[in-house]
């Protein structure tokens, strides 16, 4: 009888894993990086070659960081939401051209519009690989201390926007 009660637990085991890692959501992707200060960097400006952007430039304010590629068709789908947030809020929202074409990614703000206060140029993806980019759009959340404070993994919604990304920005600009 034993013997039969094994084979039982070892399945109950397995059901238990399944059904947990079921429950998961593979949007929030963990990031080392939330809690820790902003990585350091001197990028080069995609509007501007000879211009430079660095997490100092946003010194003192919160911010969001988006990164994003002409390429990328969930960018497509999160780029409207991003151009009424630079509308409606006075966050600064900095993007990061991620693996991308300097004539493609401006021909692409060209036409859809560019929600960017400014964009860093990426084209191997180093910075990407600086902030643990899994893929586009990734979008961050920053204090006004450099510290990353969110991440958010996919194209936001604005479901995402109401009940993550705003309360916290509202926190940080209240704290």
């Amino acid at each position: 009888m034993k013997r039969f009660l094994l084979p039982l637990a070892v399945f109950s085991v397995l059901l238990l894993f399944l059904g947990a890692g079921l429950s998961l959501n593979p949007r929030e992707l963990p990031s080392p990086l939330v809690g820790k200060p902003t990585p350091s960097f001197s990028a080069v400006r995609l509007d501007d070659a000879a211009g430079r952007i660095s997490p100092a430039d946003m010194a003192g304010r919160a911010w969001l960081l988006n990164v994003w590629a002409s390429w990328c068709a969930s960018c497509r789908i999160e780029h409207p939401l991003l151009m009424q947030f630079a509308q409606r809020q006075g966050t600064p929202l900095v993007g990061l051209n991620y693996k991308d074409g300097r004539e493609d990614a401006r021909q692409w703000l060209a036409q859809q519009g560019n929600p960017y206060l400014q964009s860093a140029f990426d084209p191997e993806g180093r910075l990407g690989m600086d902030f643990g980019v899994y893929g586009v759009p990734e979008t961050f959340v920053i204090d006004k201390r450099g510290v990353i404070r969110l991440r958010h993994a996919g194209p936001l919604s604005e479901e995402v926007l109401q009940r993550k990304i705003l309360p916290l920005l509202k926190e940080l600009e209240n704290g």
